[in-house]
C-alpha cells in the first residue's frame, strides 16, 4: 500500500506544483499600461479649387468629429485658386474667412511654388494663412512617407 502512494502523492504534488506558483504573489504579473493612442494625422489633397467649398466643409466636420486630429491641406494645380489673395467662390463669396477659421483650430494650408511659378506669381500672392512649399505632390509624398499621415481625397 505504501508503494502505492508514493507514486501518487507525487502525482499530486506535481499536479499542484503549477497552481501554488501561479497564486505566489511573486510570480503576478501587473497588467501591461495600455499603449498611447496614435496621432491622428490627415492630409487632403486638392488639385481643383472647384471642390475647396466641399473639401472645407469636410475639414470642418472632420474637426468637429476629431478636435485634436492634425490636418493639413496640400494644393497644387487649380486647387491653389482659392488660397489666392482675394480668392472668391463661384458665387462671389471669399474663402478667407472660412480658411482662417479653419487655421484657428490648427489645420495647416499649403501651396505648390512649382505651380506659383507656372503661373508667374511669386508667394506673395498667396493668403496670409497659408504656407509656399517647393513641390505639392512631392510635400503629399513626404507627409506621408515619413510622418505618417493619411491621404484624404475630396
Amino acid at each position: 500500500m505504501t508503494r502505492t502512494l508514493i507514486p501518487l502523492l507525487g502525482a499530486l504534488l506535481l499536479a499542484a506544483a503549477p497552481l501554488a506558483q501561479a497564486a505566489s504573489p511573486a510570480r503576478v504579473n501587473a497588467p501591461a499600461a495600455a499603449p498611447a493612442a496614435a496621432e491622428e494625422k490627415v492630409v487632403y489633397h486638392i488639385n481643383d479649387a472647384s471642390v475647396a467649398r466641399v473639401a472645407l466643409r469636410n475639414i470642418q466636420n472632420h474637426i468637429t468629429a476629431s478636435p485634436d486630429a492634425k490636418i493639413v491641406v496640400v494644393t497644387h494645380g487649380k486647387g491653389i485658386d482659392f488660397l489666392l489673395n482675394d480668392a472668391k467662390d463661384e458665387k462671389g463669396e471669399p474663402y478667407l474667412t472660412q480658411v482662417a477659421g479653419l487655421k484657428e483650430k490648427g489645420v495647416d494650408f499649403r501651396v505648390c511654388r512649382n505651380t506659383l511659378k507656372g503661373r508667374n506669381l511669386d508667394d506673395s500672392a498667396v493668403m496670409m494663412d497659408a504656407t509656399v512649399v517647393p513641390s505639392g505632390v512631392a510635400e503629399i509624398g513626404r507627409l506621408q512617407a515619413k510622418e505618417g499621415f493619411v491621404y484624404l481625397k475630396p
